[in-house]
């Protein structure tokens, strides 16, 4: 069984199997990671496990990162003021998901930290202000907030969560 994230591929990887217990996670993995990653707008890292019947790799845990820009306003007066008057740049988490089968043994902390290692990496060459993440429901946001992740503003009725990359290169 690995433990290395690889980017997702259609003839490698067995999407249709994939259960986290969240529709919407589901249906993008299986539907809409591959064309979005295929038209440049984002980019899904899974870890694989070992091979199902039809030779493809069952996948444990994955995420989504893309790029955004917020408007410095939604931003604490005290860190907008740092900023220049237009919007910023961020990397978007824009999915991350476990398999259902592997609830409760780390994965998320562990994908969560490889998809925050990965945007410390992308950091060095294209910058950005930080990590935002839109929580589908108070378990997701509670998940986040624990590892430093703060409440941004609300956008298409989800709390979008932040945490600064320079945080986030301390992390690292």
């Amino acid at each position: 069984m690995s433990d290395r994230f690889v980017e997702l591929s259609k003839s490698e990887h067995d999407r249709t199997s994939f259960d986290c217990g969240q529709e919407p996670l589901n249906t993008f993995l299986q539907t809409r990671a591959l064309r979005h990653q295929a038209s440049g707008i984002s980019k899904t890292m899974v870890l694989p496990a070992d091979q199902s019947a039809d030779a493809k790799h069952l996948i444990r845990a994955f995420y989504t990162l893309s790029s955004s820009v917020i408007e410095r306003e939604t931003l604490s007066p005290a860190d907008a003021k740092k900023l220049p008057r237009y919007p910023v740049p961020v990397f978007v988490l824009a999915q991350l998901a476990v398999d259902s089968r592997y609830h409760g043994s780390g994965l998320g902390k562990i994908t969560l930290i490889n998809a925050l290692c990965r945007c410390c990496s992308i950091y060095s060459e294209l910058p950005a202000y930080s990590v935002v993440v839109d929580c589908l429901d108070s378990n997701a946001e509670s998940f986040y907030s624990k590892y430093g992740f703060s409440f941004l503003c609300t956008a298409n009725g989800r709390n979008r969560l932040f945490i600064p990359m320079k945080t986030v290169q301390q992390l690292f």
